[in-house]
């Protein structure tokens, strides 16, 4: 299904959400702190929209984006970029790198179609230095009543049907929203990364909610104190 909407996957999200998609983007990669020279995995990266950002962050360091995606992986190649920059085929519940190689890692919006939430991220925090840092960038499910209301109406009767216009591919973006249904709220959610590996867990609404930002570390060795954070929802 990805390989197949591939080639118009960035235009329809720019449109399904007005642009505004790039601006979270931008707000995750920003979340992180980055050092200049920090090493960053950024998982199902699909076309590189957050694979190129993050790099802004880290002229002196490397992303890897993986995506089991072939023609998803083409495009993100085709966009080009920085050399330091590298795209691998990999599937996120088994990475092949070894334990403790990025300083920080990051999803966006599809942590949905991931099997194993939890299997991916004590996968995820297996490949994270100790105290390093994921940020999943996520469709959420905004908890005001009104707001809620609204934006079920545009995400489950409008972007099926624009998506599959502009996207080319009707059946796809029926499933977009459906992914949705049965997926942890930011509470929940934010239970699983405490749970798998992030012990120090902290989301951050988006649009009151249309969308959200989990930020979990990995914890640090022992007698090493981690630095506060604010609370799990904020």
């Amino acid at each position: 299904m990805f390989d197949t909407i591939a080639a118009r996957y960035d235009r329809a999200n720019t449109v399904m959400t007005g642009g505004i998609d790039a601006w979270w983007r931008r707000q995750a990669a920003a979340s992180l702190s980055l050092a200049t020279d920090a090493h960053v995995l950024d998982l199902c990266c699909g076309t590189g929209a957050l694979t190129r950002e993050l790099v802004r962050h880290v002229p002196q360091g490397h992303v890897t984006g993986v995506d089991f995606s072939s023609q998803m992986l083409a495009v993100a190649r085709a966009r080009g970029g920085p050399e330091n920059i590298r795209y691998e085929q990999a599937d996120v519940l088994q990475l092949p790198f070894p334990a403790g190689s990025f300083d920080a890692a990051t999803m966006a919006f599809s942590m949905r179609n991931v099997t194993d939430i939890g299997a991916c991220l004590r996968e995820c925090a297996r490949v994270l230095k100790p105290g390093g840092s994921f940020v999943n960038l996520e469709v959420g499910k905004p908890e005001n009543p009104l707001l809620r209301r609204a934006f079920y109406l545009y995400f489950y009767g409008v972007i099926p049907a624009l998506g599959g216009l502009v996207g080319g591919d009707r059946a796809a973006y029926r499933y977009l929203p459906q992914s949705l249904i049965n997926f942890p709220d930011a509470r929940a959610l934010a239970g699983l990364f405490k749970d798998n590996g992030f012990p120090h867990t902290r989301c951050v609404f988006l649009m009151g909610g249309v969308a959200n930002m989990h930020i979990g570390t990995t914890p640090l060795p022992s007698g090493v104190t981690q630095p506060a954070l604010a609370s799990a929802l904020s």
